[in-house]
Formats: C-alpha cells, sequence, structure tokens
C-alpha cells in the first residue's frame, strides 16, 4: 500500500504541471470568494464604518495587497515542499526540522481556534435572532442551540472537501444575488451623511483614523482569511 502511494505521488511530481485556467479553480475562487464576503457581512462593516468614510477608503486599498501577497507567500512555502500533498506542518519540518514543525503547528493552532470561537458565536447569534425576530419563535437555550449548530457544522465537514468547496461555490450565487438586490433597493434610502466624515479633524470627540484603522486591519485581515 505504501509503495503504492509512493509511486502515486511521485507520478503526480513529475507529470507537467496544468496551464491556464481550470474548473477547480473557478469553483475554489467561488468558494473563497463567498467565504470572503460572508465574513465581512458579519463583521467588518459595523467595526470599520464607525470610523467614518475615510479609514474605509484605506483599508479598501489596503485589501488586495493584505490578501493577495500574504496567501501568494504562504501558498508558495507550502508547495515548496518535495512530497506532493504536504501540508504546512510537514513543510516546516523538512525545511527547519521536528521541532520549529511543533512551534508552527502550536502557532496555527492559536492562529485558527479563536476564528473557530468568533464563527460559533456569531453563528448562534444570528440563528437566535432568526427564530425571534423572523419566525416568530422561542429560541431554544443557547447551549443547547449552539451544540446543534455545532454538530451540524461538524456534520457537513464529514462530507469532506471537494463537497463542501463545491457546495459554498453553488451558494455564492444566490448569497451575492441578495446582496445587489439589497443595494439596489436601499438606494432611496442614500444620503450625504457619511461624506461629513471624511476628515481628518477629530475634534468632536470620536475615534481617531489611526486607533480606527488599528482596531479595524485585524477584523478585515480575519474576515479575508482564507488559509484555513
Amino acid at each position: 500500500m505504501k509503495t503504492t502511494q509512493t509511486g502515486a505521488l511521485t507520478a503526480a511530481a513529475e507529470a507537467p504541471a496544468e496551464r491556464g485556467w481550470r474548473k477547480t479553480d473557478t469553483t475554489w475562487m467561488l468558494g473563497l470568494y463567498g467565504t470572503a464576503i460572508g465574513a465581512g457581512v458579519l463583521f467588518l462593516p459595523i467595526n470599520a464604518g464607525v470610523g467614518g468614510l475615510l479609514p474605509l477608503i484605506i483599508m479598501a486599498i489596503l485589501a488586495f495587497p493584505l490578501t493577495f501577497y500574504s496567501h501568494r507567500a504562504l501558498t508558495r512555502f507550502v508547495l515548496s515542499g518535495k512530497n506532493a500533498g504536504e501540508d504546512i506542518t510537514d513543510v516546516v519540518e523538512e525545511h527547519f526540522g521536528a521541532g520549529a514543525g511543533k512551534i508552527i503547528t502550536l502557532l496555527y493552532f492559536f492562529a485558527i481556534f479563536p476564528i473557530l470561537l468568533m464563527y460559533s458565536v456569531a453563528i448562534t447569534n444570528t440563528v437566535e435572532s432568526f427564530i425571534e425576530h423572523q419566525l416568530g419563535l422561542v429560541s431554544p437555550p443557547r447551549v443547547l442551540l449552539s451544540l446543534i449548530l455545532i454538530i451540524g457544522l461538524m456534520t457537513v465537514v464529514r462530507f469532506g472537501e471537494q463537497m463542501i468547496v463545491r457546495a459554498m461555490s453553488i451558494l455564492v450565487f444566490p448569497f451575492v444575488a441578495v446582496l445587489m438586490l439589497l443595494a439596489v433597493y436601499l438606494i432611496p434610502h442614500w444620503h450625504g451623511a457619511a461624506l461629513q466624515t471624511l476628515s481628518l479633524d477629530h475634534s468632536g470627540g470620536g475615534k481617531g483614523i489611526a486607533m480606527t484603522l488599528w482596531l479595524a486591519i485585524p477584523v478585515m485581515v480575519f474576515s479575508f482569511n482564507h488559509s484555513p
């Protein structure tokens, strides 16, 4: 069995790399787009918008380099391993030894675990609010509701990577459509109050632009973090 797997990996490594855009690239692109927009809708607007329009403009400019170059560097590092299919721990161990592999695994855990906690709380709050305000029902106790939701998510994970990515790439279309419809629906309610915040003057007692960016950029990095 081990010989067969080694032979398959060797053949995959020696096979010429496919060039051009593939169907799997489109699937992953749509899935990642859906996760980025979903995280942004959940966490980003309120945290970023409280500081006015200028921080939003700065963050829009910073979004591409922060997201693209960091993920490209991480991807290239993971792909630098000699064997196909290695994860980040295996590649670190290959380059820097077993001790460094354990350290990067621990650091990666501390980077991912808070994300799981935040999403667990967020999805519980969202479903609880939906049950009470949209459905008009009495929400179950938070402990029971969160347990049901987490078990449901873990059940979805058991279907495997390809099924999850395929489902995400399909769900992104109605999600984006709803966002666009809401944007068009809110056009009559536009006003110029947001433009009044386009100023570096903070004498009114509001947050300074530096403090707003200091608090909002970590939220943006979290919202557009595809490494998990």
